[in-house]
């Protein structure tokens, strides 16, 4: 059988120089996050498969990388359907494992427990530009804090993030409840039952129009309710004043506070706020998660057509493995669509170290190598990043790789000027 030196579809290997633009905001992403007082964990990529398909991960459940049962477990006369193959799968996202991980090791976390996490999730999706079948998740969670302080903190750090990471790329922070969402149906006239598929069809809003959510929802359950549903969004505007101007009508829908807190959550992230981007009330937000309970948002930037960041309240997700209800709110940044929104750009790293290239020509003397580390050590020492690398017989190809690693200064030595 030959080898395949191609990666796996849907998957890619990373080249020098965009890992040195990851790493560099990945490392940015810390130290922000780190200023909130998030602190860093780790879960297994791969979790028990009865988490995976507990129904709370939405269309994600669908695209699960199953593994199959290894040595005795796997008896093949056994097997009835799929599901007995299977024991476990890779994580398709962070939240579900971090719910488990907080359920497993609650005793010896604080409360409330700000969570930040790192890691490569995995989905057997359709590759496009921006979207891979592996690729990082940078996540936040507050869990044990059943106020909008959560909310607050998540938006606020997450957009200083953004900001710090995507510099003079303008973005703009959607922000909805699920529960104004469940209300608007309601009022409308929608069975419960039914109102699943009501927020599939309005979800498709960016992509089909009003008149195609129009036309899906009068298939679905009738004109009637369509149009009284569909009401509620016309002259609706994007601030708080909007959000207040549904308390009327929704009265006896929706629970005492909701619309109230969501205009809390806006009017305290603007006054707080020291980073430039918008924060809009989008009442068609559904965000496809089944997991979601409360406030959900999504960052939209330049240059790229679909959301970059996305999160919301799960107060449920928990309780599912520990049988008591634990107030949980995160917010994920889309990694992979920021670098490629970068590299795009043609992004630079603002290095302000020195980067020097010593290229040696074969065969110098041992002593003289010597002394070229240890010019390069005092090189370090003064801050600067130094590569020691012997000279290649394609010196000009050599260099205009190093160039594009952000190397900007060659000091070359040869035998003969060292005798």
């Amino acid at each position: 059988m030959a080898l395949i030196k191609k990666s796996v579809t849907g998957m890619k290997d990373i080249l020098p120089e965009e890992m040195f633009i990851r790493d560099y905001l990945i490392n940015i992403i810390k130290k922000t996050y780190g200023s909130f007082g998030f602190t860093s964990i780790e879960t297994p990529a791969m979790e028990h498969i009865e988490n995976l398909l507990s129904k709370q991960g939405g269309d994600n459940e669908k695209l699960i990388f199953k593994i199959l049962k290894r040595g005795e477990k796997l008896k093949l006369e056994n097997i009835k359907d799929e599901n007995d193959l299977v024991d476990a799968g890779l994580r398709y996202d962070l939240t579900l494992p971090l719910a488990r991980y907080y359920s497993n090791n609650q005793a010896n976390l604080p409360n409330p427990f700000k969570a930040l996490q790192i890691g490569n999730v995995y989905r057997a999706d359709r590759p496009q530009k921006g979207r891979f079948r592996q690729f990082t998740q940078c996540d936040i969670d507050i869990l044990g804090e059943a106020s909008n302080l959560a909310e607050i903190e998540l938006i606020l750090a997450t957009t200083k993030a953004l900001s710090e990471i995507a510099k003079g790329k303008h973005f703009s922070v959607r922000i909805n409840d699920r529960r104004i969402l469940m209300a608007m149906a309601l009022y409308a006239g929608y069975d419960e039952d039914n109102i699943g598929n009501v927020f599939i069809i309005l979800d498709k809003m960016d992509k089909i129009g009003m008149e195609g959510v129009k036309k899906e929802l009068t298939e679905l359950d009738g004109e009637e309710k369509c149009s009284k549903y569909l009401s509620l969004f016309e002259g609706l505007k994007d601030n708080t004043e909007a959000v207040l101007s549904l308390k009327d009508k929704l009265k006896g829908f929706i629970e005492d506070g909701v619309l109230e807190g969501l205009c809390e959550i806006m009017d305290t992230v603007l006054e707080v706020n020291t980073n430039d981007f918008s924060l809009v009330f989008d009442p068609t937000l559904v965000r496809g998660m089944g997991y979601y309970t409360g406030t959900i948002f999504e960052v939209s930037m330049e240059g790229f057509s679909g959301s970059v960041a996305g999160g919301g309240r799960y107060d449920k997700m928990i309780g599912r493995f520990t049988g008591n209800d634990t107030p949980a709110c995160g917010f994920s940044i889309g990694f992979e669509r920021i670098i490629t929104i970068l590299l795009d750009a043609g992004f630079k790293i603002p290095d302000e170290s020195r980067k020097i290239a010593f290229l040696y020509e074969k065969n110098i003397d041992g002593n003289v190598l010597k002394n070229i580390l240890k010019e390069a050590s005092s090189l370090r020492n003064e801050g600067n990043i130094v590569l020691v690398s012997k000279m290649n017989k394609n010196k000009k190809f050599q260099k205009e790789g190093l160039e594009k690693q952000g190397y900007a200064e060659f000091k070359e030595f040869y035998r003969e000027a060292l005798k």
